[in-house]
């Protein structure tokens, strides 16, 4: 099976602004587009794409960023930098001895920047993982659709990596906090060879939801734990 390229999207307030506070923090370029604008990524560490929303956030979101340390000391420079671009410390009832820090963005969206030695994110990149509330039963969904392999399947936790390498993409297990409304982060899929309409089917086959098709031709669905996520077409 051949792996997918992936994208998360957030809805913004303002697009633009999110998007340079982004590339900022991650040290890459904006590409503005029909949408909204673009972080782009590679074959190894994920795009992010923000676009405008009038939603507002409803308590935490279902997903976030861990960004990561290759030194000790990269921690607190990239905490300062992400101040410095507008982002503010974030308190959830994490405990004194964890080691990472957890951070808002400028519209509230949360991030942590994970400390120097964490095994588990060890040479995945700056934008080591994308941890998400969610079932073993939607990561072995997001596996076979992305076709990216298992790397982690235990105590109902799993996550996916791109035969590539690089960003984690990561679920919890239960409990799963309730859904609440639309999602404001989910993800984004350009279809392998432009055939929207058989990578749509090829989901839906593996247990994806046809929930609508907006009106660039976007076909939006749910996977089996409820979440949205798109396939673009051409």
């Amino acid at each position: 099976m051949l792996s997918r390229r992936l994208t998360v999207t957030f809805d913004a307030h303002d697009a633009a602004r999110l998007a340079r506070f982004w590339a900022g923090v991650l040290g890459r370029e904006v590409v503005e587009d029909a949408d909204g604008a673009l972080v782009p990524g590679d074959d190894t560490q994920l795009g992010l794409r923000f676009v405008p929303s009038r939603a507002e956030k409803v308590g935490l979101n279902r997903m976030h960023l861990h960004l990561t340390s290759a030194r000790p000391g990269d921690q607190q420079q990239t905490v300062a930098k992400a101040l410095g671009l507008g982002a503010n410390h974030l308190d959830v009832g994490q405990r004194p001895e964890e080691g990472h820090v957890v951070l808002a963005d400028p519209e509230g969206n949360e991030f942590c920047v994970i400390e120097a030695g964490n095994g588990f994110l060890a040479g995945c990149g700056f934008l080591g993982e994308i941890a998400c509330d969610g079932t073993r039963e939607v990561g072995l969904f997001w596996s076979e659709a992305l076709g990216w392999p298992l790397v982690w399947d235990q105590d109902q936790e799993t996550a996916v990596q791109s035969p590539h390498g690089g960003t984690k993409v990561a679920w919890g297990g239960p409990p799963v906090a309730p859904k609440q409304g639309r999602n404001r982060q989910r993800f984004d899929l350009a279809p392998t060879g432009g055939d929207q309409q058989a990578e749509v089917d090829r989901l839906i086959s593996l247990g994806a939801t046809r929930l609508e098709v907006d009106a660039d031709g976007t076909v939006v669905l749910a996977d089996p734990d409820g979440n949205e996520f798109c396939v673009r077409g051409n």
